[in-house]
């Protein structure tokens, strides 16, 4: 036999096609789409999405390929050695043309009041492949709409059927909550029980959908697109940092939209980042200083402002001055506040407000394994963790791994939440023995057997736990016997920029310097009356103190403790960096203007500095500043060892912060306020533990602890290990149970 020549141009596993008459190689199994796209070559469509699986149902991108009798659609055609494709003859512009003809049928002529008008992509394609004069006589359909709740409106009239909305619950949310209805021509897309969307990644049906039927409600009639200015900026309600678009009108922040960065957020954005901008337009937004006079709040000068915190800071340095600081600020103010709090002599500096436990000096670390990964890991535990509703494209990651990747996922909880995946194994066991828990022989055997491709997800349940540093070594332990990396989600969107930052005591830990009290406090974007770990006695200390509040709203807990507010900027409203849980660090372009006379938090700081003459505030603008931050190492010190709760006949509490209530924005966001996942202040405990106490769901009861106490709504709930309650902070009313363990009775 003769010898062949070898084609050597073409990779294995690929082939050589041609599309418009332009030879293009692609791999084998892909789909001709997937090969115009890559060579920009464009092709009309509406079902397809690159990141949803293949429906094939609109029909729009139809195309003539040589040698079959029929049009082909070019998002479910494999490509084949030789295939020779045309887009844009005349048979394929005939095919698309009509398909075109036949989505506008039934479609409404609302363009001029549709919401979806400027950024539609049905009135895009319709411009290039529509007929000027519709020959269709008959009377349009016309479908009810139904109330999706309140992130989400509907006008599904709109609708063309091309099903990405369904294929986004079923595949990527994992809820299954929209489907197709009736059919022909009666098909309809809805939630066939008629109740609101529940999962918290609802807001991305909204970018998927190419016409009007699913839009923006809190958004809705506010703005025409073209009215708008794009800010690039970052989600700040966790530590994933989602990257993210800030749609502006004249310094107001009207809606939020996904910036696509494949390894952090992909193209998808929770809930919780799309709607809290509502919360930046709160009627208790810090806009004007304020200083407290004879018990009563006067709005006084920036000048007078800076000289009053001058004051204050001045006649309590050293020891005398604790620094505490919310982990969602940005690294430029924290460095500042470091370096305040050093010019000042004072070493007591935190950011850990809702730890419990500093016996080992635990700050926060980046994932073991890079968060774009994850998806690729063959097992996963998820160790004290509402993974779902802390992180929730963390959650999706999950989920993503398990459904399209064979991932074996593994729970360890004291509460058997909802997850949108399934789970290998399960141990649902009181707090106090979760690190038991993972001395379990098959669990360790399983994810040893991963020779290295798994990961340790450890959560907040975990990290605020009273004996949090038990638990911390027991999974760091299992990591290393198992050689599974070791991912700690950081307790805060910028938690770990200001470990870096040096944002952390040398001296007395958050815990340490509020239990025993400092003479003056700076409060740094904190809303006392709800996000410390220990409520009560955090309180206690500051009421007792002189505080100098840095905050974006004058609400009554800051009120209460504070002598004066200054009023500084949200992350929206700054330019910033914040570092997420991978240890990459981003940047935040202001988008929002300013409230009233507040100012961007570095700026106030840098005054202050300046002031008081203290080292590393020479610079001038924020260029300055960035070019002198550096890593800060700080030796933390450790505080003694946690002992057990005094209430050892009670029920130990999983503490865990509700979806929405996690930080101060957020809590005012009045639709996420509104959604079904904000369930409200409430005890769930078990079956059998409400039987012994002869509570029923519905029913109050009286909670209390060493710390304090409330009355709580009771929910029967089979998912919580019996022996514990699980409570949920953030709210007014759960508040003051800071403890490890409470009595409940019938109210």
């Amino acid at each position: 036999m003769s010898a062949q020549p070898v084609n050597t141009s073409v990779p294995p596993d690929h082939v050589t096609i041609e599309i418009d008459g332009r030879a293009l190689v692609v791999p084998k199994g892909s789909m001709i789409i997937h090969a115009a796209d890559k060579a920009g070559i464009p092709i009309p469509r509406f079902c397809y999405h690159e990141k949803l699986s293949i429906a094939a149902s609109c029909r729009m991108c139809l195309v003539d390929v040589e040698k079959s009798p029929k049009p082909s659609p070019a998002c479910a055609t494999p490509v084949m050695d030789g295939m020779k494709v045309h887009t844009r003859s005349e048979k394929a512009l005939k095919f698309q043309r009509s398909v075109m003809e036949f989505l506008l049928v039934n479609h409404p002529l609302d363009c001029p009041i549709c919401d979806q008008g400027g950024e539609c992509e049905l009135q895009d394609v319709s411009l290039g492949y529509g007929r000027s004069v519709s020959r269709f006589n008959e009377r349009k359909r016309v479908v009810a709409d139904e109330d999706m709740g309140p992130l989400v409106a509907t006008e599904m009239t709109r609708c063309i059927q091309c099903t990405r909305c369904v294929r986004f619950t079923d595949e990527i949310a994992g809820t299954q909550e929209l489907g197709g209805m009736y059919r022909g021509e009666n098909l309809q897309i809805g939630t066939y029980d008629g109740k609101p969307l529940t999962t918290e990644l609802s807001g991305n049906v909204i970018d998927v959908c190419p016409v009007g039927a699913l839009t923006n409600k809190v958004f809705q009639f506010k703005a025409r697109p073209w009215e708008l200015t794009s800010r690039e900026s970052l989600g700040y309600h966790d530590a994933l940092g989602s990257n993210l678009l800030l749609h502006v009108r004249r310094g107001e922040v009207l809606r939020t939209v996904p910036r696509e960065n494949v390894q952090v957020n992909d193209c998808w954005l929770s809930d919780r980042d799309r709607y809290s901008h509502q919360g930046l337009y709160s009627a208790d937004r810090a806009d004007v200083p304020l200083k407290k006079v004879n018990g009563e709040w006067v709005e006084i000068s920036w000048a007078d402002a800076l000289a009053e915190a001058t004051a204050i800071l001045s006649a309590n340095k050293g020891d005398d001055l604790g620094v505490l600081v919310h982990p969602s600020t940005s690294n430029e103010e924290g460095a500042l506040l470091a370096r305040l709090a050093k010019g000042l002599g004072s070493s007591n500096i935190d950011h850990r407000i809702n730890q419990r436990d500093f016996s080992d000096a635990a700050v926060a670390e980046a994932f073991g394994m890079p968060v774009a990964e994850i998806d690729k890991a063959a097992q996963i535990v998820v160790f004290g963790s509402n993974i779902r509703h802390e992180v929730p494209l963390l959650h999706a990651r999950v989920r993503k791994a398990q459904v399209d990747n064979g991932a074996r996922v593994h729970v360890v909880n004291p509460v058997d939440f909802d997850f949108a995946f399934n789970t290998a194994s399960k141990q649902v066991v009181l707090p106090s023995q979760l690190a038991d828990a993972l001395g379990n022989a098959e669990l360790r055997a399983a994810v040893a057997a991963a020779n290295g491709n798994a990961v340790v997800l450890v959560g907040a349940i975990v990290e605020n736990h009273p004996q949090a540093a038990q638990l911390r070594r027991a999974a760091a332990e299992f990591a290393a016997a198992t050689g599974a990396r070791l991912c700690r989600i950081p307790q805060g969107a910028n938690a770990l920029g200001l470990t870096r930052a040096g944002v952390l005591p040398a001296g007395k830990d958050a815990a340490a310097m509020l239990s025993a009290p400092r003479k003056a406090y700076v409060l740094y974007g904190i809303e006392p009356g709800l996000d410390f770990a220990d409520t009560a006695t955090a309180l206690k200390a500051l009421n007792a103190a002189k505080v100098v509040a840095f905050s974006q709203f004058a609400c009554t807990s800051t009120r209460n403790v504070a002598d004066l507010i200054l009023p500084i900027g949200a992350l929206p409203e700054i330019d910033a960096t914040l570092t997420n849980l991978d240890g990459r660090e981003q940047s935040a372009r202001a988008g929002g203007k300013l409230a009233g006379q507040a100012r961007e938090g570095w700026r106030v700081l840098r005054a202050i500095g300046g002031e008081l003459a203290v080292a590393g505030f020479e610079f001038t603008d924020l260029a300055g500043l960035r070019a002198s931050l550096a890593p800060v190492t700080v030796q933390v010190a450790a505080s003694a060892a946690a002992t057990a709760a005094a209430l050892a006949d009670g029920y130990e509490v999983v503490a865990t912060t509700g979806i929405y209530r996690g930080d101060a924005v957020v809590r005012r966001a009045s639709a996420l306020q509104a959604h079904p996942l904000n369930a409200g202040p409430r005890v769930s405990l078990s079956p059998a533990d409400a039987t012994r106490l002869g509570l029923v769901t519905g029913q109050m009861a009286k909670v209390g602890s060493d710390a304090g106490r409330a009355t709580l709504q009771v929910v029967v709930d089979s998912r919580v290990a019996a022996g514990s309650v699980w409570i949920e902070s953030g709210h007014g009313a759960t508040a003051p149970l800071g403890a490890a363990r409470v009595t409940v009775v019938a109210a």
